[in-house]
């Protein structure tokens, strides 16, 4: 599953763990459209799909 990461304060969504009242396994898209990011309260569409280096390894 694709993480994505605040464009305003860096904050990962991982769906693995999900994240501020969404269960783990809740892909980013299946968030509702007033999910705000609950480190600094930017939007979802302020988001962008993010892959760090160890993801891409598979670590």
């Amino acid at each position: 599953m694709q993480k994505y990461r605040c464009s305003v304060c860096g904050h990962i969504y991982d769906p693995k763990t999900g994240d501020a009242g969404a269960p783990p396994g809740t892909a980013f898209e299946d968030l509702p459209d007033d999910w705000v990011c609950p480190v600094c309260l930017a939007k979802k569409s302020q988001f962008s799909p993010f892959a760090s280096p160890l993801d891409r390894l598979g670590l």
